[in-house]
């Protein structure tokens, strides 16, 4: 994992975790990596790995059962699925109509984007039905 100088190592890693959890590498109630094993493969000190840990413990998308090891939590997707949207409505789409704004772009701008991603979304389809 490449980090970056911008925010903390323990919350770069969270968002890594986020990630895995999203796109259903790991799943709900599933166990996963030990602290020492998560920071061998991430190369990273065991301490950063274990504030990681407590911090998605804290907000509810990791359970530790002890003597056991940590197990992503029942409903942890919708829980990260809820905290990325959020997130993504309060920060980043602000920004972007600022950005928006900054450059002169319209909704109609947006709405050309967004043809051309359903266009290549349905061109995607088209193939995969004719293999």
């Amino acid at each position: 994992m490449q980090f970056n100088t911008l925010s903390p190592i323990y919350l770069q890693i969270a968002q890594y975790m986020h990630d895995l959890i999203l796109n259903r590498v790991w799943k709900d109630g599933e166990r996963i990596p030990s602290v020492r094993d998560m920071a061998m493969e991430l190369e990273v000190n065991p301490n950063t790995v274990i504030r990681t840990y407590a911090l998605l413990q804290e907000e509810g998308t990791l359970e530790n059962q002890r003597g056991i090891g940590y197990f992503t939590a029942k409903d942890a997707r919708s829980l990260v699925l809820k905290k990325r949207r959020e997130r993504f409505l309060k920060k980043e789409v602000p920004a972007l109509f600022l950005t928006m704004e900054t450059l002169g772009l319209t909704m109609e701008d947006l709405q050309m984007y967004a043809d051309q991603l359903k266009q290549k979304g349905e061109d995607h389809e088209d193939k995969s039905q004719e293999e």
